[in-house]
């Protein structure tokens, strides 16, 4: 056990775990935050994506002691706290999810492309996207829904 701190949603947390203890389970079962995802964990099919100091990481593989270097980690619940980030939008406006399982690491991934890239092109998003499944097949819904964050970033 040690006690690291964590930057999470721009809030500091001194949690004490096991150093290896993926970060996906620190987040659900440490600090509460549940809107992170558990699919395969194998960082293969993205349910558990959450930014790392910005960037899009998988963190069902990712030990909690790897990630106390980060300035901050953002789940789905800091996006926003309204539901109002343009991504957010989006997904509401063009009813993406169906069973929607897999719709918080979808969004994370999106969130993430459209902040390096604010007009991407269908290649790039099934680029960004790729690492994300989604066994109800959305991706054409998901693809739209990236292009409209876009239009509504503007």
């Amino acid at each position: 056990m040690a006690s690291i701190n964590l930057t999470i949603n721009n809030k500091t947390y001194t949690v004490d775990v096991d150093p290896q203890m993926p970060l996906l389970w620190v987040l659900r079962d440490v600090v509460g935050l549940k809107g992170t995802k558990f699919g395969c964990g194998m960082s293969l099919c993205g349910a558990c994506t959450v930014h790392f100091d910005g960037v899009a990481m998988r963190s069902c593989t990712l030990p909690v002691a790897a990630a106390a270097g980060a300035k901050n980690i953002t789940t789905i619940e800091g996006i926003s706290e309204n539901i109002d980030h343009a991504v957010q939008k989006a997904w509401i406006e063009l009813q993406v999810p169906q069973c929607g399982y897999c719709q918080s690491g979808q969004i994370m991934s999106a969130v993430a492309l459209l902040k390096t890239n604010p007009r991407p092109t269908d290649a790039d998003i099934d680029s960004a996207m790729m690492g994300n499944l989604c066994r109800c097949g959305t991706y054409t819904r998901i693809r739209k829904a990236i292009h409209r964050a876009a239009e509504i970033m503007g």
